[in-house]
């Protein structure tokens, strides 16, 4: 997440580390989404996946909670391919690999219910959402998923400049110190006028006032799921997932608040079809 810090004034640009790495990142992902077809959505969505789940696991085993890494990731790729191939299986999917890691976890002499609870994570946590954002892609095309991008993103940024211009009321001092009430109110703003404006051409199945309930939707599940991250890196004691991204952390902080968005995006989009 990008909230200041309450009561930090320092300038309003952002590190050029972050620019550059902006200007790389962007558009691949944007074109991938929109020029390339559907499954090279799910080939980046694995690609990605597998960074996330390589800071995930980082992250479990220095809380100690570490769980088998190969059968983890496998059950994680296939769910995450299932919702975007063919959605109608993937609930069995899921809980097939939920059940199968479970297994494996029993079968190990030191599980504990901890470690379970972290193996099962990189299905629900991980492959889940990443699956939802590629069956938003084969189901409901491009725009409707980049929409979603542009969301989280402008909402993100909102909260950012919102933060450092007004922020003085911290939100959650005692998981993320930087973020504040303030900029959580602009993040807000941001996420129902991108979904009420852009959303009357790229999502235009759904009604206005839904959209406006949508945006506010999905702007404060970005916010929960920048904390849930921030949380699991307090636990852990690091400041970010990694330094894979220059200016950024790693790829779990580019995309914590998708990761608890997107499944429920998804439903919106596929009950308004």
């Amino acid at each position: 997440g990008y909230q200041a810090r309450a009561g930090d004034r320092g300038a309003l640009s952002l590190p050029m580390a972050r620019v550059l790495s902006a200007l790389v990142l962007l558009p691949i992902v944007v074109g991938t989404i929109w020029f390339l077809s559907p499954l090279a959505t799910l080939l980046l969505a694995e690609v990605v996946l597998l960074f996330a789940f390589i800071e995930y696991a980082a992250l479990c085993a220095r809380t100690g909670a570490r769980f088998p890494q190969a059968p983890a990731l496998v059950a994680a790729a296939v769910t995450c391919a299932a919702f975007g191939l063919v959605p109608t299986m993937a609930l069995a999917v899921l809980m097939t690999a939920t059940v199968g890691l479970a297994l494996v976890q029993l079968g190990q002499p030191d599980g504990t219910l901890a470690e379970m609870a972290a193996s099962s994570c990189t299905i629900l946590y991980l492959a889940v959402p990443l699956g939802a954002l590629v069956a938003i892609r084969m189901s409901a095309g491009r725009e409707t998923l980049l929409l979603l991008l542009v969301v989280i993103m402008m909402s993100d940024i909102a909260q950012y400049y919102g933060g450092r211009a007004f922020g003085r009321h911290p939100l959650a001092p005692a998981i993320s110190p930087k973020k504040t009430v303030e900029g959580a109110v602009f993040g807000f703003a941001a996420g129902v006028l991108v979904l009420l404006l852009v959303g009357a051409w790229w999502l235009p199945g759904v009604h206005p006032v839904l959209r406006v309930v949508l945006g506010a939707t999905l702007a404060g599940l970005g916010i929960a799921g920048d904390l849930f991250e921030s949380k699991l890196k307090r636990t852990a004691d690091v400041k970010d997932a990694s330094r894979l991204i220059p200016g950024h952390g790693g790829v779990l902080d580019r995309l914590d608040g998708i990761l608890f968005a997107a499944p429920v995006y998804y439903a919106v989009v596929h009950l308004a079809r």
